[in-house]
This record gives structure tokens, C-alpha cells and sequence, in this order.
């Protein structure tokens, strides 16, 4: 009678153990090391200043006067290389590649440092020597990436997708939401960050159930980050789901170590 009584209270105690809680789900549970402000609010401070990496892909608008003589130079330009333009003095240039030495070329500017470098520093830098070549303050550069484009890998039902967003400031978690959000199998507390910077690739673990994540820097996505969602081990072996699959799969347990127990118990 007491092995049966062991037979059963071991896949209980394993259905028991491998159930989810509300701690292995929930986003931004409260957490003592939470760091704000003398007011009372999560700083923007953690927010990293994006640098350009060579892999990127820059948009360069620059504002005219209808008439002055930037106008009529990039009137030319785009007549030249087919690109479109805007309405009185608007140019577009569109698909600025970085080379591999991590410069980006545009007429009448010539070849400009990009890679390792701040949007708003390298469009200085083209505002001044569209000053130098033309009338001052008759042009203006606006310089900006298409968007924040970030790829989302899970091994859980195939979310697997590389969107762009137009948004400037993306976190990680209006990034999940906007995905639909995650399934109760994905490890919360272990996501993988892939960040690609001038040097290289940064790999980092983040834990979206602790408050704490939104003083990270990986608490908001970047321009070429890859996160790697992975499955509980225990979710993937049948346990930590819907409460009727882990029931069920704890019966099933229960009745195959029974009868194993009385199949050997004969002889």
C-alpha cells in the first residue's frame, strides 16, 4: 500500500512543481531595485543614443526654398539619379548605404563618416557643407533611418517575424505587445539580446518580469536587435500550459505509473 501511495504522490509532486505561477508571467513585477528620479519617476537617462553601424540604410531629406540656388542644384540631382521630389523645394534622397569603411556618399557633399556616429552628429555635418557650398539658412538637412527594425525569434507556435517600426523610441515591451504579446510557455526571464553596435555583436539576458528592466538600456529596442524568445523546459515537455493540458498530463502520469506498478507487482 505504501509504494502505491509513493507511485502517486510522485507525478503529483511533479505536476505540483512544474505548474506555472503568476510570477513566471507577469511583466514589470514590483522590484526594490527600481531606480528613479528625485521626483518620483523612471528616468529616460538609460535610453542608449543610437550609432549608425554599416549595415544601415539612412533616408536624407533636404528642405529648400523653391528658387534659391540649393534648389536648383538638387532639382539637377534628382533629375540626374531619378529620384523622387517634393512639393516648391523639397529633395528626397532615399537609400543612403554605409560602405564597408562606414562612410556614406551623397553629391555635392562628397563622402561623409557615418558608422559609430549619431544621426543628429552626421546630419551636422552634412547641414554644414550644404552651408558651405550654398546660401545659409536658405536649406535645411533632415537626416533619419527608415525606422527601428528588430527581429523577434521564438520557438514557441513559429512567432518568428522582422518587422520596422516608424517610431523613434521602442521598448521591449510595447514591441510584445504590438506582436500580439507572448505565449504563457516563453521564459519571461530569460530573453536573449542580440544589440548590434559599430564593434560588434552584444549578447545580453533580460528578465521582463522584474520592474527594475525599465532602468536597462535593453529595455528599449534599437535598430538591428534580435530577441531570442525561448520555451520553459518544463513547458516543453508537456508541462507549465494551460491549466486543463497540465491537468491532463498529470492524470496521464498518475495512471501510467499505476499501472506499471501493478504490472510488475504480479510477478
Amino acid at each position: 500500500m505504501k509504494k502505491i501511495r509513493l507511485f502517486l504522490l510522485l507525478p503529483l509532486l511533479m505536476l505540483f512543481v512544474s505548474c506555472l505561477g503568476i510570477k513566471d508571467v507577469k511583466y514589470l513585477q514590483p522590484n526594490e531595485n527600481l531606480q528613479l528620479n528625485s521626483e518620483g519617476l523612471i528616468p529616460y537617462d538609460n535610453i542608449p543614443k543610437y550609432r549608425v553601424t554599416r549595415h544601415d540604410v539612412l533616408k536624407l531629406n533636404i528642405i529648400t526654398t523653391p528658387k534659391g540656388d540649393a534648389a536648383q542644384f538638387y532639382s539637377s540631382l534628382n533629375t540626374q539619379q531619378g529620384l523622387s521630389g517634393g512639393a516648391g523645394g523639397d529633395f528626397y534622397f532615399s537609400g543612403l548605404n554605409i560602405d564597408e569603411e562606414g562612410y556614406v556618399y551623397v553629391m555635392g557633399m562628397g563622402k561623409i563618416k557615418a558608422e559609430g556616429r549619431t544621426i543628429p552628429e552626421i546630419a551636422a555635418e552634412m547641414q554644414q557643407k550644404v552651408n558651405e557650398n550654398f546660401l545659409p539658412e536658405k536649406s535645411e538637412v533632415r537626416l533619419f533611418l527608415e525606422g527601428i527594425r528588430y527581429t523577434f525569434i521564438s520557438d514557441v507556435n513559429g512567432k518568428n517575424f522582422v518587422k520596422t517600426t516608424p517610431r523613434t523610441t521602442l521598448s521591449i515591451i510595447d514591441a510584445i505587445a504590438e506582436s500580439g504579446g507572448l505565449d504563457k510557455q516563453v521564459d519571461r526571464k530569460n530573453i536573449i539580446v542580440y544589440r548590434r553596435l559599430p564593434e560588434g555583436i552584444k549578447k545580453a539576458q533580460i528578465d521582463i518580469t522584474r520592474e527594475d528592466i525599465q532602468n536597462s538600456p535593453y529595455f528599449w529596442v534599437q535598430n538591428g536587435d534580435t530577441y531570442m524568445f525561448n520555451t520553459r523546459p518544463r513547458s516543453f515537455y508537456g508541462f507549465g500550459k494551460e491549466p486543463i493540458q497540465t491537468l491532463t498530463t498529470g492524470i496521464s502520469l498518475v495512471t501510467t505509473a499505476l499501472s506499471i506498478y501493478l504490472l510488475f507487482s504480479r510477478f
